[in-house]
């Protein structure tokens, strides 16, 4: 038996909604695991758990309750399929923007002497060698999707109230500074601490926002929009969110998350757009043809990589790879 051992399923194996609602579930459990010394890889479109054997036995099997997770045995096997991940090129969107930051976040709970780690930190650089050498990066792009459903909501020549966003992540930055808020009045972020986000806002010298709890929102803005963007959401949160935009009665309401944040019944009045809808879907297949063509060399990019690295280390002597005094 290998001595290394994943399991894993992913948005090939069922379908992308379930796959986010179980990532979201074993998130939280993450640092229990790397204590452990098992990796914890949860996308929104994967939930995949790393380590050596022994490790592995001793994790809850609940971890991937109504699923049939596939198997992978050996280090080389599993460096090769973190750097493909790492790659963007096993991801819903090929070439995802995101996906690297998102490994070295999940490495980050594991203690760095473990054979693990290395593994890891190995595929994450030979996947963004690969992926920077075949130029594989995406061009979906979140932005360019919710300008258009803009356009599409507000007709040209009519100008619309506020944009509202929720949540203040890498992601909403990055909507704020690409414009999505320029043909609003004003743009305001949503937050139940306006205090602690107006400090960590500081760094963001080029943003022009302001700030507003939930219970600030008290009158209907019809022609207002909001962007949910990496909020953190409890069920107390979710329904006063629920109950603040159910007074604003925003003429649509677009989110990103992983797992869509507020109701459809509860919102039956408003439109209410996420990531699993026709336009997102569409913007995401439109990429993905256009990086299909690239995928076989990125692939084989890995597979030269690995072999070249593993060719070097089996005719070099171990003294000769070994630290110095």
């Amino acid at each position: 038996m290998s001595e290394f051992l994943g399991n894993y399923v992913d948005h090939e194996m069922t379908s992308p909604w379930a796959m986010a609602r179980r990532s979201a579930k074993v998130k939280p459990i993450s640092n229990d695991l790397a204590r452990n010394g098992v990796l914890l890889v949860a996308s929104c479109v994967r939930v995949e758990v790393y380590g050596q054997v022994q490790a592995l036995r001793s994790i809850d099997k609940t971890i991937f309750s109504g699923f049939s997770p596939a198997r992978i045995e050996g280090a080389v096997n599993i460096i090769r399929r973190l750097a493909e991940i790492a790659s963007g090129a096993r991801s819903q969107v090929l070439g995802d923007n995101y996906i690297g930051d998102q490994l070295v976040k999940a490495i980050k709970p594991l203690d760095k002497k473990l054979p693990i780690f290395q593994m890891v930190r190995l595929a994450i650089d030979v996947g963004r060698a690969s992926r920077e050498r075949q130029r594989f990066t995406a061009s979906f792009n979140y932005c360019h999707v919710i300008r258009d459903i803009i356009a599409d909501r507000f007709p040209s020549g009519e100008l619309p109230d506020c944009l509202y966003m929720i949540g203040a992540d890498k992601l909403a930055r990055e909507l704020i500074r690409g414009g999505v808020g320029e043909r609003f009045r004003s743009t305001t972020i949503v937050t139940r601490n306006p205090k602690n986000l107006r400090k960590r806002l500081r760094a963001w010298t080029d943003i022009d926002v302001a700030l507003a709890r939930p219970a600030d929102i008290e009158n209907a803005r019809p022609r207002s929009m909001v962007v949910i963007s990496g909020a953190d959401v409890n069920d107390e949160y979710q329904a006063v969110l629920q109950s603040a935009l159910l007074r604003l009665e925003p003429r649509t309401i677009v989110d990103t998350s992983q797992v869509p944040v507020l109701s459809r019944l509860a919102l039956a009045d408003i439109n209410y757009v996420t990531v699993f809808d026709e336009e997102f879907l569409r913007a995401v297949d439109k990429n993905n043809r256009q990086m299909s063509l690239k995928l076989p060399r990125v692939l084989a990019d890995i597979e030269e990589t690995l072999q070249a690295a593993h060719t070097y280390l089996s005719a070099t002597p171990p003294s000769a790879t070994a630290p110095g005094p």
